[in-house]
């Protein structure tokens, strides 16, 4: 039963990972000035993967309640 929680936190705690790995791996700053983001796509693959795992774990959270009831009924 607590798999379904695990698979659907997965796609959060990659989402934290590409974040942290973004900090960690920093940026760079040329001395004219220009700053280069080596990395810069993790930021929003790190945003699809939290709220594609917030989504799915709605989805199984609302799923099992339901399932729930309907054998408690």
């Amino acid at each position: 039963m607590m798999k379904k929680y695990i698979l659907a936190t997965l796609p959060i705690v990659i989402g934290v990972i590409c974040l942290f790995m973004k900090g960690i791996i920093g940026d760079e700053l040329l001395p004219d000035g220009t700053l280069i983001e080596r990395n810069f796509f993790l930021i929003p693959l790190s945003y699809l993967f939290f709220f594609s795992g917030i989504i799915s774990l709605l989805f199984v959270a609302i799923f099992s309640t339901v399932k729930k009831t309907n054998i408690v009924k």
